[in-house]
Formats: C-alpha cells, sequence, structure tokens
C-alpha cells in the first residue's frame, strides 16, 4: 500500500506542476495545436521526470539500504563486482543497494549511464550462488550501459504524446457532436468524460508497444550478461528464476528487474519467458 500511495501522490504532483505551466502560457485545450502541445508536455515531461526521480522513487518504494561502506563479507562482494562489471562495461560505478523480499529478484534504475542504481533482493542473494548473483547482476549493468532507461523512457514519451493528443482529439468530435458549439472554448464534462475514457482504452492498448520493447531490452541485457560473465553463467541464472515466485516489482524497476511475474496476455509483458531467454543464449 505504501508503493501504491507513494506512486499516486508523486504522479499527481508531476500532473500538478505540469497543468501549472500550461495554464501560465495559456495554452488552449480545445485546439488541435493546444492539444498537441499537452500531448507532448504531459507526455514526454512526465516521462522524464519519472526519469529523473527513478533513483528517489525506487529507494523509498521498496526500503532499499545504499551500501555506501560495505558491514560484511557479502556487501563487499557486492560492491566489488558491480564495480568490476561497471569498470568492463565503461560507465561509472552505480550505486549498490539490497532490498528486504523474499522473491529472488533485481533491478536497474537512474536518469543515466552515469547516474544508476542496482539493487539486489534480500531473497536474492539468500537463493542464489555468487555465480549465479554475479551473472544477476550483469544483466542489471548491462541494462544500464545499453542506455535501457532513457531509451524506453522516450519510447514511453512517444507513446504518451499519441495516446494524449488523439484522445483529446476524439473528445473533442464526440463532445462537438452531442453538444454542438455550445461550449466552445470553455469547460465541458463531456469532453472531459470522453478524454478520459479513450486515454485509458488507448493507454492500454499502446502499453503492448512498451512492453514489445522491454522484452527486446531483456535479450540484449541478457546478452550484455553473458558477454561480462559468460553464457553458462546467465543461463545458471535463469534456470535458477524459473522456480522464482510473481515479481513484486512495479513501474521502471519491473521493466528493467530480472525477473517478472508470469502474465496472463504474452503481449503486455515486460519480460519474455524464460524459456526462451535461455534458448536465446544457446
Amino acid at each position: 500500500m505504501k508503493r501504491v500511495l507513494l506512486f499516486l501522490a508523486t504522479n499527481l504532483a508531476i500532473m500538478v506542476v505540469l497543468s501549472i505551466i500550461l495554464s501560465i502560457l495559456g495554452v488552449s485545450s480545445r485546439s488541435y495545436a493546444g492539444m498537441l502541445t499537452i500531448a507532448a508536455v504531459f507526455g514526454f515531461g512526465g516521462a522524464f521526470i519519472s526519469l529523473y526521480i527513478s533513483k528517489w522513487m525506487a529507494k523509498k518504494s521498496t526500503g532499499a539500504y545504499v551500501i555506501d561502506q560495505p558491514r560484511n563479507e557479502t556487501e563487499h562482494w557486492l560492491v566489488s563486482t558491480v564495480a568490476a562489471q561497471a569498470q568492463k562495461a565503461g560507465i561509472k560505478m552505480p550505486e549498490v543497494a539490497i532490498y528486504d523480499s523474499p522473491e529472488i529478484n533485481a533491478f536497474a534504475t537512474g536518469p543515466s549511464k552515469n547516474d544508476s542504481l542496482v539493487a539486489v533482493s534480500s531473497g536474492l542473494l539468500a537463493g542464489m550462488s555468487q555465480s549465479e548473483a554475479e551473472a544477476v547482476l550483469a544483466h542489471e549493468v548491462s541494462h544500464v550501459a545499453n542506455g535501457d532507461m532513457v531509451t524506453l523512457t522516450l519510447i514511453q514519451g512517444v507513446v504518451n504524446t499519441f495516446v494524449i493528443f488523439i484522445s483529446k482529439v476524439l473528445a473533442n468530435i464526440v463532445d462537438g457532436f452531442l453538444n454542438g458549439d455550445e461550449e466552445g472554448e470553455g469547460f465541458s464534462w463531456t469532453y472531459m468524460i470522453f478524454d478520459l475514457i479513450f486515454q485509458i482504452l488507448f493507454g492500454f492498448l499502446a502499453s503492448m508497444i512498451v512492453a514489445y520493447f522491454s522484452r527486446k531490452r531483456e535479450y540484449a541485457a541478457d546478452k550484455g550478461a553473458a558477454d561480462l560473465v559468460g553464457a553458462h553463467k546467465m543461463k545458471a541464472a535463469l534456470e535458477r528464476l524459473r522456480s522464482n515466485q510473481e515479481s513484486k516489482l512495479e513501474g521502471s524497476m519491473m521493466a528493467f528487474g530480472i525477473a517478472s511475474g508470469k502474465s496472463v496476455v504474452d503481449l503486455f509483458a515486460s519480460h519474455p519467458p524464460l524459456e526462451q531467454r535461455i534458448a536465446a543464449l544457446s
């Protein structure tokens, strides 16, 4: 519940700030130019603000402990392993963190290659061998080195922009059909309701596009991990994940986690099936 409330509160704050900016600029919400401006501001603005605060959000929502000074042998191994992999991948050392969760998982996030966070669950440390954990860390470091956070943010921004713009255009058409020119540029409940309905509908469909690119990035991160530590280690880690429980990661953390829960509809899954990922490394 805490994670959900924090997510909703953060996104509400972003919406309010962007709305105030548009209001100050005097952007009309009912002209096509105004609709496109609003769509671009909310589509890209929301995506990039979320990316900018992604590390902070990840730490808050998971309660992750960032290792500043290793307190034991395990933490020392984690930091030194990520440091060696980051150097080999040609990126700045990410922050390394541990979050309390029984699931075997890990994630990477952050606004850029040189400002990132790699976090592992306590369940991963307890349930994986050192070589398997090394491969998982390499997978997350590869996400960072590949610039996947920025790539998916750009894709999400484009998708958001089209969803918002098309929804507003259709809502304007429906409102004009139902109310004629009675309300013109003024406030209209009809317009607001249909705008919301269309955004939910098209947003649901557009999520397939983002999920498709997310799955592609998973294969690339697996290959990157194989290059860093060896394909046999990456395969062993993925085999271990076959018995993993459903992932509780959310949002961008889910997109850049090592594991994912089973999806009812594969088109909406952020991760490919583990069997396919293992076969791709053969």
